[in-house]
């Protein structure tokens, strides 16, 4: 393309990714009891001053983690790389889910943003840390978050993660990404109602006779072949499943 026909198209003045991380806390309530689970988004807060001292950009705001695509970069290399920097994790699976580009999201000028979502257990999360340009990191519930002062447009970005994981938690498999290999029915059902409180999970009648036929899950078998339990959640024996190469694209759990 010739110099003067370039004149003709405006350029962006900026191309980011955002990361919605999800995680599920625990909280034990009693010794042989099921602990009480939380579903958490992990948010950061934007320091009220650069490196240079002067005021940041949506400063002392709550902000999902991101940064700048480098021009050498993707957007999912992107992310994977804020992944890194802002959360201290690597190597779990981030997937894009939506563009951002309305005028005037961002006060910097036109800023378009491509935003991912991961998973990423709690444990993994345990020593997690602000990087430079950010004064705090934690971890908020989903009310709590969209009740803090968002930076930009994440509002409107955390809505739209959350309304796709409470899609995809009942038609994929993505709930194993939030449990060990091992886990019981028990354990299952509680993931799946951190993100969508659904009758037909939390009946346990409705819930304890489909699990069991599901194609995607099998019992776990210990070396001898006998089915393999455990008491960690109760003192009578619970069997432990696990996921399966089984795929499935559609409501599995009703």
């Amino acid at each position: 393309m010739v110099q003067h026909e370039k004149k003709k198209y405006i350029t962006p003045d900026g191309y980011t990714a955002d990361i919605a991380i999800f995680t599920i806390t625990t909280r034990k309530t009693a010794e042989k009891a099921p602990p009480e689970m939380f579903l958490k988004l992990l948010l950061i807060k934007r320091a009220k001053n650069d490196k240079s001292g002067n005021p940041n950009i949506e400063g002392d705001k709550w902000a999902l983690p991101g940064g700048f695509v480098n021009a050498k970069e993707t957007a999912y290399e992107a992310a994977k790389r804020e992944l890194k920097e802002e959360a201290g994790v690597a190597g779990f699976h981030v997937e894009h889910f939506g563009v951002y580009d309305r005028p005037g999201r961002d006060p910097r000028g036109w800023i378009i943003s491509n935003a991912f979502y991961a998973i990423v257990q709690e444990e993994y999360l345990q020593h997690r840390k602000a990087n430079d340009d950010a004064a705090e990191v934690e971890l908020f519930t989903i009310k709590e978050a969209l009740q803090l002062e968002l930076a930009f447009d994440h509002d409107v970005i955390i809505r739209d993660a959350m309304n796709l994981l409470k899609k995809e938690m009942v038609q994929t498999t993505i709930a194993q990404k939030f449990l060990p290999e091992e886990f019981t029915l028990s354990e299952l059902q509680r993931v799946l109602l951190t993100a969508r409180d659904d009758a037909k999970i939390s009946a346990d009648s409705l819930f304890y006779a489909k699990a069991p036929k599901l194609p995607f899950l099998e019992k776990v078998l210990d070396e001898s072949g006998m089915e393999k339990k455990t008491k960690r959640n109760s003192y009578r024996p619970s069997q432990l499943y696990r996921f399966n190469a089984e795929v499935v694209t559609d409501s599995i759990y009703y």
